[in-house]
């Protein structure tokens, strides 16, 4: 989700369209948030680890 987030990132950068930047963003907070929850030892969708 990280990876896909900042590929948006650059995607949306490159090309000037803001929506792309936005969801994006978006996807980086959630996936880092799902990231460390899964590293504090916090079940995450029923999986004990999230890579």
């Amino acid at each position: 989700m990280i990876a896909l987030g900042i590929i948006l990132l650059v995607i949306g950068l490159v090309a000037g369209i803001s929506i792309l930047w936005t969801i994006g963003l978006i996807l980086v907070i959630i996936g880092a948030a799902l990231w460390v929850l899964g590293s504090v030892g916090h079940a995450v969708g029923g999986r004990r680890h999230y890579w």
